[in-house]
Formats: C-alpha cells, sequence, structure tokens
C-alpha cells in the first residue's frame, strides 16, 4: 500500500495541475469565495483517499469512486456517484455546483507531482455554494419522494373510492398503524439515525486504511440479529392483534375486521426493517436512486392488491398489498447493496479484530427507536380520542393528515441527502461544516414547508375536493376533512424542525437521551390538550393538540442542540425562521382570496396555489429568507439557460 502522503499547500504562484472542469469540480465563478478544507489527523482526506487506493490515481476517479466523474446533467449517474471509499461531496448551502467526493474547496489532480513526488497535491479552489452532489442527489430523491406520494394520494383516493369513510376504512386504518409506526422507527427515522452514523465512521476507517473491511463487519456483526429482531416482534404482533386493537380503538364497532387487517399488515415489520437496513447502507455510500424508489413499489402493491382483491376480500386487500409492497421495498433496494458490499476494489486482507464483527452501538439503538417509538404514538393518540367519536373520524383524521403532510415530507427531501454528509463531516472531527449545513438545512427546510403551510390553509376545501369527493366520499366528508387539515397545518413547521434537528443529535453516532425526553414532553401536551378539547372540538381539536405538541418538541429541540450535537446558533436560526413565517401570514389571505373567485374548483386551487407561491418567493426573497432566495437564484439560473439556448 502507498504511503499516506502528508498535505502541503501548493504555492499559488507555481502553475497548477490540470486543470478540472465544471463536471469535475472546477471552480464556480469569479465570485465564490475561496477556501481550504482542515486536514483530518494531519491527513488530507482526498489525498488519503488516493494513496489508500493504491498509488497514483486520476483525478477523476478519485473524484466518483466509479471512473470518469459524471457530467453535471447525467440524472441517470446521480446513483454512481461517490463509491464506498468517497466521501459524498462538501457542505455548503443552497445554490450551484461543486464535486462529489471532493472535500471543500479542494480538487485532487492527477497523478503524482512532478516537482515534488508526492503521489497528489492539493490546490485551493473556489469553493462554490452547494456541491453538485447533493444538488443531483436531492433532485432524484424529491423527484421519487413526489411520484411516492402521488401514488400514495392515488391509494388514499382509491380507498376512499372503493370503501369510503365508515367502519370498514376505521377497522383498516387501526391495522394501518403497524405500518405507519414500522415506516417511522425502521426507514424514515428511528434505524436511520443509528445506521447511518454507524456506516458513515465505518467508510470514513475503511477510507484511512483500517486492515479488513469495516463495513462488511458492520453487516456480518448488526444484520442478522436486526432480522431476527424484526421477525420476532412482527410474530409477536400477529399473534397479540386481537388485544393490540382493543388498546388502539375500544370503541371500533367491527373490531374483528381489524384484528384480520393486523395481522397482515404486522408482516411488514420485517420487510420495512430490511428496507430501511437496506437504505441506510445505501445512503452512507451515496446511493439515493434505490432508496428513493422505496415508496414508489410500495404503493404500487396496495393499489394492484385493492383492485386486484377488492372485490373478493373488501379492505382486507389493502392490508395484503402493505404486505406485498413492503417485500418489494426490499427487492428494489438488495442488487444495489449486493453490489456495494462485493465490490472487489474495497477488499483488503482480514486481519486482527477489525476484521470482526462490529453490532451497532446497542445505547444508539434504543434511543432512536424510542424517540421514534415516542414520536409515533401521537398517531395512537389521535385515534384512541377519535375512536369515542362518532364513525369516520379516523378517517377523517387520516386524509387530512396525509395531505397536510405532504409539504413537510417534501421539505425534508434535502435532509435525507444531507444527513449522511453530516454524519461524515462529525466522523472526520469537522464541527464547523456540520453546523454550517445544519442551519441551511434548517432555513431551507423551513421555508418549503411553510409555502406549503400557506397553501394548504388557503385552498384546503378546494385540494380535498378534487382529491378524494368521489364514490363513498361525501361533501359532508371533504367539508370534516378540510377543516380538520388546516388545523394539522399549524403543526408543519414543528414537525419539520423536529425531523431536522433530531438528525443532528444523532449523526455522531453516540446515544443521547435529550430528544427522547423532548419528544416525551411535546406527546404529554398533546394527550392533555387533546383530552380537553375533543368534548368541544371534536376531531379539529385533536388535530390542534397535535400541532401544539409536535412545536413544543421542536422548541425544546433548537434550545437544547448546541450544547449536545452539532453547536448551531439557536438565535440566528429563529431570526432566519421570521423571514419567511412573515411571508407565509402575508401570502396565506393572499391565496384564499384568489382561490376564492374562479367557481370551477381546479381553477380555483391553480388561482390559489400560484399566488401564495408569488407572493410567498417575491416577499420572503425581499426579507432575505435563504430558501426564497435558492428559489429565485434557480428561476434566474434556468431563464438565462433557455434564453441562451433560444437566442444563440
Amino acid at each position: 500500500m502507498t504511503a499516506i502522503p502528508s498535505r502541503e499547500p501548493r504555492d499559488p504562484r507555481a502553475p497548477a495541475g490540470p486543470a478540472a472542469s465544471p463536471e469535475a469540480g472546477g471552480a464556480a465563478g469569479p465570485a465564490a469565495e475561496s477556501a481550504v478544507a482542515g486536514p483530518v489527523g494531519g491527513v488530507s482526506l482526498p489525498a488519503a483517499r488516493t494513496a489508500v487506493r493504491g498509488g497514483a490515481v486520476s483525478g477523476a476517479e478519485a473524484t466518483s469512486g466509479a471512473g470518469a466523474t459524471p457530467g453535471a446533467g447525467a440524472m441517470a449517474d446521480v446513483d454512481a456517484m461517490p463509491g464506498a471509499n468517497i466521501t459524498p461531496g462538501t457542505d455548503a448551502g443552497p445554490g450551484t455546483d461543486a464535486t462529489p467526493g471532493v472535500e471543500e474547496g479542494t480538487a485532487p489532480e492527477s497523478g503524482p507531482n512532478p516537482e515534488s513526488g508526492r503521489a497528489s497535491a492539493l490546490t485551493p479552489e473556489p469553493t462554490p455554494p452547494i456541491p453538485r452532489f447533493l444538488a443531483r442527489a436531492a433532485l432524484v430523491t424529491a423527484s421519487l419522494s413526489v411520484a411516492g406520494s402521488l401514488l400514495g394520494l392515488l391509494r388514499d383516493q382509491s380507498l376512499a373510492q372503493l370503501f369510503g369513510a365508515g367502519r370498514d376504512t376505521d377497522a383498516f386504518l387501526v391495522a394501518w398503524t403497524v405500518p405507519e409506526f414500522a415506516a417511522t422507527l425502521l426507514i424514515e427515522e428511528g434505524l436511520a439515525f443509528a445506521l447511518i452514523p454507524a456506516f458513515s465512521a465505518a467508510l470514513a476507517r475503511r477510507a484511512q486504511g483500517a486492515p479488513g473491511d469495516p463495513v462488511r463487519s458492520l453487516v456480518a456483526g448488526s444484520l442478522p440479529r436486526l432480522a431476527l429482531a424484526f421477525t420476532a416482534v412482527g410474530a409477536l404482533l400477529a399473534a397479540a392483534a386481537p388485544q393490540l386493537v382493543g388498546v388502539l380503538a375500544p370503541g371500533l364497532p367491527d373490531p374483528a375486521l381489524a384484528v384480520d387487517c393486523t395481522r397482515l399488515t404486522a408482516t411488514c415489520v420485517l420487510s420495512f426493517g430490511l428496507a430501511g437496513y437496506c437504505s441506510a447502507a445505501l445512503r452512507a455510500h451515496g446511493r439515493y436512486l434505490a432508496p428513493a424508489a422505496i415508496y414508489v413499489v410500495y404503493n404500487i402493491g396496495i393499489i394492484t392488491a385493492m383492485f386486484a382483491l377488492g372485490g373478493r376480500w373488501g379492505v382486507r386487500s389493502a392490508a395484503f398489498g402493505v404486505a406485498a409492497g413492503g417485500c418489494l421495498m426490499v427487492l428494489v433496494q438488495l442488487p444495489d447493496l449486493v453490489r456495494r458490499l462485493r465490490d472487489r476494489r474495497v477488499t483488503r486482507a482480514v486481519s486482527g479484530d477489525a476484521a470482526g464483527a462490529r453490532p451497532v452501538d446497542v445505547a444508539l439503538m434504543a434511543t432512536v427507536l424510542l424517540f421514534g417509538l415516542c414520536r409515533q404514538s401521537q398517531v395512537l393518540i389521535e385515534r384512541f380520542l377519535a375512536s369515542q367519536l362518532p364513525a369516520g373520524a379516523i378517517s377523517h383524521l387520516n386524509y387530512a393528515q396525509k395531505v397536510a403532510q405532504i409539504p413537510m415530507m417534501l421539505s425534508m427531501m434535502l435532509c435525507t441527502v444531507t444527513f449522511p454528509v453530516v454524519a461524515r463531516a462529525l466522523a472526520d472531527g469537522d464541527t464547523e461544516r456540520a453546523r454550517t449545513r445544519v442551519e441551511r438545512d434548517l432555513a431551507v427546510a423551513a421555508g418549503l414547508v411553510l409555502l406549503g403551510t400557506a397553501a394548504v390553509l388557503s385552498c384546503a376545501p378546494l385540494i380535498i375536493r378534487l382529491l378524494f369527493q368521489r364514490g363513498a366520499f361525501t361533501a359532508a366528508d371533504t367539508a370534516a376533512t378540510a377543516d380538520v387539515m388546516r388545523v394539522y397545518a399549524l403543526g408543519l413547521l414543528g414537525q419539520t424542525l423536529t425531523g431536522v434537528l433530531v438528525r443532528s443529535y444523532f449523526s455522531a453516532g453516540r446515544a443521547t437521551w435529550y430528544p427522547l425526553a423532548a419528544m416525551a414532553a411535546g406527546i404529554a401536551a398533546t394527550s392533555w390538550i387533546g383530552a380537553g378539547t375533543i368534548g368541544s372540538w371534536g376531531v379539529t381539536g385533536i388535530a390542534a393538540a397535535n400541532a401544539a405538541g409536535i412545536t413544543v418538541t421542536a422548541v425544546l429541540l433548537l434550545s437544547g442542540l448546541a450544547s449536545r450535537s452539532v453547536p448551531v446558533r439557536a438565535r440566528g436560526v429563529l431570526r432566519e425562521l421570521s423571514r419567511p413565517l412573515g411571508a407565509a401570514a402575508v401570502a396565506t389571505p393572499a391565496g384564499a382570496f384568489a382561490a376564492s373567485l374562479p367557481t370551477a374548483p381546479l381553477a380555483g386551487l391553480l388561482a390559489g396555489g400560484t399566488t401564495v407561491t408569488v407572493v410567498f418567493v417575491l416577499l420572503g426573497h425581499a426579507l432575505g429568507a435563504q430558501g426564497c432566495t435558492f428559489v429565485i437564484r434557480i428561476v434566474r439560473t434556468l431563464v438565462g439557460r433557455l434564453a441562451h439556448a433560444v437566442l444563440r
């Protein structure tokens, strides 16, 4: 193995090595600022990776980990970006381009330095505001997540059309609690919070030349045990389905149907657990295409089952679709993960303890799973309270929540991509890069979710009418669901901030109990407010309790983050949040007025949504909101490129 060279900055007057093209991490423009990433342990990470992989490696290979660097517009190449040994991108704010796999402000040169004889050298380069890798990965993730969300809406529309909003649907939605919990605990949050930092640390050890393969050791030490645990929990849920239904919805009119559906959905504990494991491992490797596609195939499975089997099995067909869709989530990711683990470029001689199985930290796993369980218990509280109301209340809550949370899910796409980046930065000891990334994620995610909140508040009845009012779903169901959705929307900012902040707590791969305590305080507020308002406000009181409780959690997480994990500046974050909040406060009534003018619901929704977007973006940009500035920059870039293409 070639010795790892020490880092020495090049004399700026000396001729540079081969110029980096825009596709290979060149300068973004004369206005970009210059910065050089600090060494870790006296060794520059790009140079270390080049040496570890075996002597003089070309700059393109060191950049992408898979041969030549993918071009700026090659969307198909987003899943062949940083390989197993490469750090996926730099940390910078939203805006323009950079190279995947290159540390911030640096660019590896091709071949050895003829002047010094070193294997590689580093030249300070202007640092663009966002890595191209993150931009492309976020775009692919967002695109497939939007497709999954649209299919989820189609799934809910099909459920409403085929089975309405009555006793059968309420029974299925009680059983739906199992995949809801499993998705949060095993795919979206809990398991990912433990596994992505673990895989990031293993990749860092691999890049530093550790003997054996730390990644394979982690898989060998964790996957068999987790699979056994998933199987045991799924079997326990299936056996205890009658008792579970009695606890979740004691006032349910048809508990036997709910028990049948629960036994079918209990199978998703194993399938979701394996899907979440694959997803975390692939994202830590910089692979985002397959993990982003899981909800596409999942919802296709449910929709197909409902239409194929609904006539004979009734609403049980939807529960069978959950079981089938969970299997598809594993199958769509498994080939890519197997290829990552079999990659011969990272095979080394096995020696010592590094080759032994490395299980995931049990304390870390316990904290993240308990946090996810506590967060999802909001759903249990809502359905427990709603089961005491007239039939259809649980369905109204479900449909309202699914639609209202779409802005939150879209706003979290960037954080899904950057979470491995933050974890890798902390694994490398670069807390400043992690802090900058988290603060920018908070600003952009908050801006996006507040734009969605304003649209939901302005156009809620039109949205529900266009999506669901057909078949067994009546106009009365539309009115009730729209009222609940507007109240739910008040908590979307709290939901988004909680999702971003909790990733920061667990990104270092260490156990911490503070997020669980903050979530428990929010759950207590939800329970207390819900119990106090259900008598007078009914189902809207439950939605108000949800919004208040998650806001309490977000405030507690923000206030405690600096001293426990990434040192974010809470006052600066709050100042930044006040800008899109002001824009949303003005855009909401403007959008509601515009939506009320046309008589056709689709025209009203288009008018209201367009007005909200224009007012929010322009006012937010005037106030200096980062998310709005990002949108304006993108629009200007697209218009400039279009004009150049047309006029040249």
